[in-house]
């Protein structure tokens, strides 16, 4: 799958960890020309030395969300494109929480992040606005991810 390879390529420095997490928690959703690749942890689960590099806030109480857009290539598993994307989350009791994505390099992989406040045993409903540079469609993804702290 080309998202792993982009995961394993953008964030080498994000560890083992990282990637198993991310790995197991992939989830992806195709839009005929585009392929949108998300996830959502806990970033306890990043070594510090990795938090400090991105810029992460390392807390049993806060949540990464990972986002990639590929545009299908025939021939090629896909190719990372730059997208505007926008994201919030709500949870069970109807609070919204809004935070802002930020776009990541390294390569040729484009990767968005954003960072969220979570309780234990806390389930969100994220909503999630993805429009591809150079596209005139956006693509909205909806997934449920649940949190447990320590």
């Amino acid at each position: 799958m080309r998202f792993n390879k982009i995961l394993l390529t953008l964030l080498t420095g994000l560890t083992a960890v990282f990637l198993s997490v991310s790995a197991s928690a992939e989830n992806s959703q195709d839009f005929g020309e585009y392929v949108v690749h998300f996830n959502a942890l806990a970033t306890d689960l990043l070594p510090p030395k990795v938090a400090k590099e991105y810029g992460i806030t390392r807390s049993q109480n806060r949540a990464m969300l990972n986002v990639a857009v590929l545009k299908k290539v025939l021939g090629t598993t896909g190719q990372p494109v730059e997208a505007h994307v926008e994201s919030s989350a709500t949870n069970l009791t109807g609070q919204t929480k809004n935070f802002k994505m930020r776009e990541i390099r390294e390569g040729t992989a484009i990767y968005y992040i954003g960072e969220i406040s979570v309780s234990n045993e806390e389930t969100l409903n994220f909503d999630l606005k993805v429009k591809p540079e150079g596209s005139d469609d956006e693509y909205t993804v909806r997934f449920r991810q649940d949190f447990f702290t320590r």
